[in-house]
């Protein structure tokens, strides 16, 4: 703790000793919005260590960041930070993290706030939104669940907090499925996914089958029974792909529920949605093989590398966006020669990050993810 705490502590004198011997008018100022304190400071920390790496690999000494403590959904702290950051003579400001903050920015209209955030990709009156989207990905999985010639899609999601808004999304996607809302606790989700399947009904047929079988005794016939003995079900399911929106344990469920209902994964395609490369998901035995959209990982494996080498931990996974946030930025501001409004990033050209390629195409962020192969303890690009 006390080595964070001193990595800390230089990188705040690193920012601002280069703040402060600024006495030029042609420089870039950025201001960062990170809960530095609090529960969620190592979050903090990490972004502010991502951008004391964009600016190593920037090199130019007229690029000045200006970092502040905002909290997390604190509306004071926010308040004060962006003031503090203004004072500064800094327009433009990479935060907040949180999507429910972005009402209390439309009074800063001239500054430009560009968040992690990944919840609406459009730009907001004066705010982006970098993070991986669900657009991007389902951009993404649609167009590998049509190379793969998957007819019959089923969208699979929580009933959560999230619900909603991901009802909402779903019906702006341009590709035909049929959404599926469960329930959270496992218990209950087990038996959603058995009518989903169909499951009581074909094991019935696989019994039903099995005594047609039972008291003949000719070759092909015990040879068929054989057969059925190494069955759990009979018949297939109505559906011949699956997309599952959802994390961690409530996914893993999800996946031991679809195998536990003996859905056959040499005809039903296994995707989700970006995992960031999570290894815990090696370990769900039960399935041969998962696909799922994500950022560059060979860039992403870089990063984390660089990263642990300079601070001896490894990062929050979304400080790669702001890696990639402060590259931008700094490549639009060469390009001006000044960075005013919103309106600046909005250009047809893409961009290739860290993360991968991106645009910024009817002023609305959309990344071009590769599809990841989850097999045999391995992320395979597809």
């Amino acid at each position: 703790m006390k080595k964070i705490y001193l990595i800390l502590v230089y990188t705040i004198i690193f920012f601002n000793s280069n703040l402060l011997s600024n006495e030029k008018n042609n420089s870039l100022k950025v201001g960062l919005l990170a809960p530095l304190s609090g529960e969620y400071k190592e979050l903090g920390n990490s972004l502010l260590y991502s951008l004391q790496l964009a600016l190593e690999e920037i090199d130019d000494e007229n690029v000045f960041i200006i970092p502040r403590d905002s909290g997390y959904r604190n509306k004071e702290k926010l308040n004060t930070a962006i003031q503090d950051i203004n004072s500064q003579g800094a327009n433009i400001i990479i935060g907040p993290i949180h999507f429910e903050e972005f009402s209390l920015l439309k009074k800063y209209n001239n500054n430009i706030f560009i968040s992690p955030s990944n919840i609406n990709p459009e730009f907001s009156n004066n705010v982006i939104s970098v993070g991986i989207s669900l657009e991007s990905q389902l951009i993404a999985l649609t167009s590998f669940i049509k190379k793969q010639k998957k007819k019959k899609t089923i969208i699979m999601y929580p009933d959560n907090e999230y619900t909603d808004l991901i009802t909402q999304k779903l019906k702006n996607i341009n590709f035909s499925f049929k959404s599926f809302i469960y329930n959270s606790n496992p218990e209950v989700l087990t038996g959603e996914i058995e009518k989903l399947t169909n499951y009581s009904q074909r094991k019935r047929s696989l019994e039903l089958r099995k005594k047609m079988f039972e008291d003949k005794e000719d070759a092909q016939s015990i040879k068929e029974l054989e057969r059925l003995e190494q069955l759990y079900t009979l018949g297939d399911v109505d559906f011949d792909s699956v997309i599952i929106i959802d994390f961690g344990n409530s996914l893993k469920s999800v996946l031991t529920s679809l195998i536990y209902t003996d859905v056959n994964q040499e005809k039903v395609l296994f995707t989700t949605i970006n995992q960031w490369f999570d290894e815990s998901i090696f370990y769900e035995n039960t399935i041969k093989s998962l696909y799922y959209p994500s950022i560059n990982y060979k860039e992403f494996n870089k990063y984390n590398k660089r990263y642990f080498n300079k601070f001896n931990m490894y990062p929050s996974e979304i400080t790669i966006l702001t890696y990639d946030t402060l590259g931008l930025i700094y490549y639009l501001w060469k390009k001006n020669g000044n960075l005013k409004s919103i309106s600046n990033f909005s250009f047809k050209n893409k961009i290739k990050g860290k993360i991968g390629t991106f645009s910024f195409k009817d002023k609305k962020v959309i990344q071009e993810l590769n599809i990841y192969k989850v097999a045999n303890s391995k992320f395979t690009k597809f």
